[in-house]
């Protein structure tokens, strides 16, 4: 059986994947759905200092305090940028790393950079006015962005959490060799695909990394739990 840690995307929490982990509980793996500082149910802990390098250190210190090898490690959306340093980090610990709908970037890039301009460029100005310069405030509008199907978006609504836009800013510094020696999958979302991830599959498509497809907006672990679980074992027994 495999040792799955898998890590959501901005504004969730640990919460967003309780449908995938019983699925992958059920058949027997180990399943750590940790909460990044500031999001879900760490929420009050939100404040401007928070950046990359604080979610890097949430995820070190899991791996290292409860004893972690041979882990999966299940990126989601902005978690992809901390791929990286974490290989870099703790890499030896780690049996494959899954990008699930998730945002690649480079050593010396933020998560702004590998977004259209126009999306960055919105970004910033949802901060500024709506976020005292420093997060961005969960909208309705995000729910339809991620293809929340519309059975659950009171639900997913209300967990919403903000998010810190130092997060999207800080550039993640790491040497990419660490990163290239892992068995790294992605996992696009194709109804519909998000342009603002583009260039991250494109970057993927030409490393050569395993590249599969799940039919669900953005949100794959809250529309399709069990086809996301099923793709998940498979990875994972190569």
């Amino acid at each position: 059986m495999a040792t799955f840690v898998l890590v959501h995307g901005a504004m969730h929490g640990g919460w967003c994947w309780s449908p995938v982990r019983r699925r992958l509980t059920a058949a027997g793996h180990e399943v750590f759905t940790p909460s990044l500082t500031g999001q879900g149910e760490r929420r009050d802990a939100l404040t401007p200092e928070i950046g990359l390098s604080t979610h890097v250190r949430d995820l070190t210190e899991l791996l290292w305090f409860e004893d972690l090898t041979d882990v999966h490690l299940v990126l989601h959306s902005y978690a992809g940028v901390l791929a990286g340093p974490l290989a870099e980090a703790v890499g030896e610990r780690l049996a494959s790393l899954t990008f699930l709908a998730a945002f690649l970037v480079e050593p010396g890039e933020c998560l702004l950079d590998v977004e259209p301009p126009e999306v960055a460029a919105g970004y910033r100005q949802m901060a500024r006015e709506l976020g005292e310069g420093w997060y961005l405030p969960p909208a309705p509008a995000f729910l339809e962005q991620w293809g929340i199907p519309d059975d659950r978006r009171s639900h997913v609504g209300e967990r919403l959490t903000a998010f810190p836009l130092r997060c999207q800013t800080d550039a993640a510094h790491y040497d990419p060799a660490p990163l290239s020696a892992l068995p790294t999958t992605y996992i696009r979302h194709t109804q519909p695909p998000l342009e603002s991830l583009d260039r991250s599959y494109g970057r993927a498509v030409r490393a050569g990394w395993d590249i599969r497809e799940i039919a669900c907006g953005h949100d794959a672990i809250l529309a399709e739990p069990e086809r996301t679980a099923a793709m998940l074992e498979l990875i994972a027994g190569g």
